[in-house]
């Protein structure tokens, strides 16, 4: 079956009862047994729910895994994930790194005695040196947020299973429509599912995957004691949007490749970031992946350029999410990375002159007039003052 059919095909056939093709909202949080020690195989919403049921087990075969669980939000996913993890274990991370993972793994984690070593997953020595004898575990993003930087999965995946680490991949911009990691020898898939797989700014999801059943039943027994789960109502929510991800991801791409394009021969621009543009970052991510994604970031030549810009946007809202149908632009530095001091910014390259953007499916022109427009006025703005 084509990845397009599989995407549109999430819960029909799951209810032969009624034969609804849209799988029902269950909102019941407790089921009534049959009798002494027998079971539905539902008993308490926390554990288990019928709609739940439905998206993590199409996550799962999306994936190409044995088991996933829906979280409540993305950090709620990289949470119950972390509990894979104990006391004085050491993880390597990507160096360039959402914030909120950041905040995450130094503001709570490491009170708990986990310790995080960032590292440039472009160069493997260096995930080599970074080890210590407490490593257990990698977490990678790849495209990194929001440098686009591309990580070889296959060679960094095969340097932790030889050294019995677990590998955890932060799986958001690609989705499994474009990449999947547990092919290329990863054991953990996380999702913050509120962007691309939800993909209508409407529904706040996290989703895990796991690769092996032994890991599996230990995410099963966090997801279910900490109990960050998905409601039944956002389970069919991102159901619904997952139906649809074939088409928006092809739209996404088709729009960003288009952005990149005219940005690239932009006066006020001074660099480019999407997976494509460097030759060495095209040749990993064609082998591992399908595609190039929906997300791309550029910097601007002077720093006063950035507040002018953004107010004059007129189309594309200055927000911070992404994946959404809607096209989104952020400032990484005051906005989804401003957790990070700035001496770690700066020194990674996320500078008071980079901006994220998430293009949306709206028409190419479009788009393109209104960051042009934004642009002009930004660069005029800052040529009137010099």
């Amino acid at each position: 079956m084509h990845k397009q059919t599989e995407w549109v095909q999430i819960g029909k056939n799951r209810d032969p009862e009624t034969g609804a093709v849209s799988f029902p909202v269950y909102h019941s949080t407790v089921y009534q047994h049959p009798g002494a020690g027998e079971s539905t195989g539902f008993d308490y919403a926390r554990t288990k729910n019928p709609t739940r049921s439905v998206l993590e087990e199409a996550i799962a075969r999306l994936e190409r895994g044995v088991a996933g669980f829906a979280c409540s939000s993305g950090m709620a996913a990289i949470q119950t994930a972390m509990g894979l993890f104990s006391q004085g274990d050491h993880l390597i991370v990507s160096l360039d790194l959402y914030g909120g993972t950041y905040r995450l793994f130094e503001e709570v984690l490491s009170r708990y005695g986990l310790s995080f070593s960032y590292v440039d997953f472009q160069d493997p020595k260096a995930v080599e040196r970074a080890a210590t004898s407490r490593t257990k575990g990698i977490f990678i993003e790849t495209p990194t947020n929001p440098l686009m930087q591309v990580t070889d999965l296959s060679k960094i995946c095969h340097i932790a299973r030889k050294n019995g680490w677990i590998s955890l991949v932060d799986n958001t911009f690609m989705t499994p429509y474009f990449q999947q990691p547990l092919l290329l020898g990863a054991d953990v898939v996380i999702h913050s599912a509120t962007k691309y797989l939800g993909g209508h700014n409407d529904v706040l999801a996290g989703l895990i995957v796991t690769g092996e059943r032994d890991l599996a039943e230990k995410v099963a027994s966090l997801h279910n004691g900490i109990g960050a789960v998905l409601g039944p109502q956002d389970s069919w929510l991102l159901i619904r949007g997952m139906k649809t991800l074939a088409l928006r991801m092809e739209k996404h791409q088709e729009n960003a490749g288009r952005i990149v394009q005219y940005l690239k021969q932009h006066p006020g621009v001074e660099e480019v970031f999407y997976p494509s543009l460097l030759p060495q970052s095209r040749k990993i991510q064609d082998v591992q992946a399908s595609g190039y994604g929906g997300m791309l970031s550029f910097r601007v030549k002077k720093a006063e350029m950035v507040n002018p810009f953004l107010s004059s946007l007129q189309l594309i809202s200055y927000a911070e999410s992404l994946g959404g149908v809607e096209s989104l632009l952020t400032h990484p530095a005051t906005q989804t990375h401003a957790e990070i001091p700035e001496e770690i910014r700066k020194r990674v390259g996320v500078c008071d002159r980079l901006l994220r953007m998430s293009v949306g499916i709206e028409h190419p022109e479009d788009l393109i007039h209104d960051l042009a427009q934004a642009l002009d006025r930004s660069l005029s703005n800052i040529t009137r003052r010099g």
